[in-house]
């Protein structure tokens, strides 16, 4: 695992050279929490200002921007796959000593990584000046971990529709398709406590909401009943997610060789 490890490391250092531009993205949560705010001001203020669904206004802003790290520092894969399928270089790339799911992941990780430090920092820190501080810190390294599950599920999903390009070679009405089930499946844009009762346990069942909803109501609400559910959701989607990626990965190596690479 070290040639993963060092592979991770290389892209991290790479964008630290370029943190500026990271901290200029991270504008982007700045707004969304803007506009979240006010209109969840509304909300509140039309209801008296007591909790809906068991959430508070500032319980419900500490979600949505942990709901905003996660979704703005996911990775984004899908293209340079499907590009490197598309023009043939994934040929000479699987010729590389390094599996290229893992070598994936290590550049992956390492673009996410410095996006989940600064988007934290500057909306957490935007965030706290108008609700006050955040939930109780002695979780963070549990919600972290469930960060870090919730971002190996997107990766699943991302180097799948990536290697779709075999079969379709454009793949963005796949990346639509996903972004549109995460937006109303997540719980990227409202907490799923706030949607219909029928709806509910549908939408929590679902890998959307594992990767968001999981733990950002962890991170706002913490106990271990509820970093359990979460961890042992994330646990069987990924043990399905990982296995249908490595079948989709040799079908997918085996077209390239039929083919003659």
């Amino acid at each position: 695992m070290r040639k993963y490890w060092a592979i991770f490391q290389v892209q991290l250092l790479n964008n630290v050279a370029y943190i500026g531009n990271f901290l200029a993205g991270s504008g982007m949560i700045v707004l969304f929490m803007f506009i979240f705010a006010q209109l969840w001001r509304a909300a509140y203020s039309a209801t008296g200002n007591g909790p809906i669904a068991g959430l508070r206004y500032e319980d419900v802003l500490w979600y949505l921007m942990l709901a905003e790290v996660i979704e703005l520092s996911k990775p984004r894969l899908a293209q340079g796959i499907a590009q490197s399928v598309r023009d043939g270089s994934v040929a000479y790339q699987l010729t590389k000593p390094y599996n290229y799911i893992l070598y994936q992941c290590g550049v992956g990780l390492g673009d996410s990584a410095l996006k989940v430090l600064v988007n934290a920092v500057v909306g957490g820190g935007m965030v706290w000046l108008m609700v006050g501080p955040p939930p109780d810190p002695r979780w963070w390294p549990l919600v972290l971990l469930l960060v870090l599950g919730g971002w190996l599920i997107y990766f699943c999903f991302t180097v799948l529709i990536g290697l779709a390009a075999f079969i379709t070679e454009e793949v963005r009405a796949f990346e639509w398709i996903y972004q549109k089930l995460i937006f109303i499946l997540g719980g990227f844009l409202i907490p799923l406590d706030l949607y219909p009762a029928w709806l509910q346990p549908i939408a929590k069942a679902t890998p959307f909401a594992q990767a968001i909803y999981g733990p950002a109501r962890f991170f706002v609400t913490p106990s271990w009943d509820r970093f359990g559910q979460a961890l042992l959701g994330q646990s069987l989607w990924l043990v399905a997610l990982v296995a249908l990626l490595a079948f989709a990965y040799r079908q997918s190596t085996q077209r390239l060789a039929i083919n003659g690479g």
